[in-house]
């Protein structure tokens, strides 16, 4: 049995080793995708999408009692472990201010392109009973996402989904102005051109399977819009800096991933000169991957207790 993956949030449900037995009887079709590995532990082939789908759709349902959860497979399939890692620390900046974890309906927190998958707001609201809104540009993932919410109706009134008619808007068209959020969050698509994205899902799948693969595509799949971007990570999270400005004293606390540990004194210089107060960095780990929550809010810390 391998160990504890201790480099997870100490909140995050998933530091155990899966309990493929269990997982199997809440999705019976993942048995045909587990196999022992050379150290005699079960385990899946990541490099399989229907397997990883399988695995998330299992997950969702045992921890988040999350019913028919699935996405096309054009769509990207979202770590769940790493995915939940975001909330907890999302949770614990929040009780920086409030003074411990808040839950329930008073957070209302904003995913920025929630996409076909909906895990964000799911496990949030799952996991603190907050109420949350995803937005997405894409018509196909939005309706996805919207199917998902119909096979779980005791999540009517908690998720909330905005589709974003323009493709250079951010908050801007979603966020009405008498609404607030104590948080907006979003995982961008960092890479640049469908080229860069091809070549970082190369990448991916050779590390997985230790060999050389051709045809790169697996659970690495994505749309467009989840993948790349014009100018990658930095011009889009840039452009939701700058939009942010404008929205200051609606979001208590914006947060991004941010991928590319190089990309963070460009977007921090940016930040000091739209005069936000605070900014933040909250690295997180998976594996062997190392990414980070950009977090920068335009409210002063006497001001941030009104918000709870």
């Amino acid at each position: 049995m391998s160990s504890e993956k201790s480099n997870l949030h100490p909140r995050n449900l998933h530091r155990n080793p899966y309990d493929f037995d269990l997982l199997i009887s809440c999705v019976p079709e993942l048995k045909h995708y587990v196999f022992k590995n050379s150290y005699g532990n079960l385990t899946i082939n990541f490099s399989i999408p229907k397997a990883v789908k399988l695995l998330n759709k299992a997950l969702l349902q045992h921890f988040y009692n999350i019913k028919n959860w699935d996405i096309p497979d054009s769509n990207l399939c979202p770590p769940i472990p790493g995915r939940a890692d975001y909330i907890h620390y999302l949770a614990d900046l929040l009780a920086e201010s409030h003074h411990q974890i808040p839950k329930g309906s008073v957070i209302k927190g904003l995913d920025i392109g929630t996409g076909a998958n909906l895990v964000y707001p799911l496990i949030a609201n799952k996991s603190y009973g907050w109420k949350m809104v995803g937005t997405d540009i894409n018509k196909d993932s939005f309706q996805n996402a919207q199917q998902i919410l119909n096979q779980n109706p005791d999540l009517s009134g908690e998720i909330d989904l905005r589709f974003q008619e323009t493709s250079n808007h951010i908050f801007k068209d979603i966020i009405s102005s008498e609404e607030h959020f104590q948080f907006s969050m979003c995982n961008p698509p960092f890479h640049d051109s469908e080229e860069s994205a091809m070549k970082g899902n190369l990448r991916k799948t050779k590390n997985l399977n230790k060999s050389k693969v051709k045809n790169p595509n697996l659970n690495f799949s994505g749309q467009q819009s989840e993948l790349w971007c014009e100018g990658g990570e930095i011009a889009f999270v840039s452009k939701m800096m700058e939009e942010s400005a404008k929205f200051s004293s609606q979001i208590l606390w914006f947060t991004c991933l941010i991928s590319k540990k190089e990309n963070l004194f460009k977007l921090n210089s940016l930040l000091n000169k739209l005069k936000v107060v605070e900014i933040k960095t909250i690295e997180m780990s998976q594996g062997h991957k190392v990414s980070r929550i950009l977090a920068w809010t335009f409210i002063s810390k006497s001001d941030r207790k009104d918000w709870f």
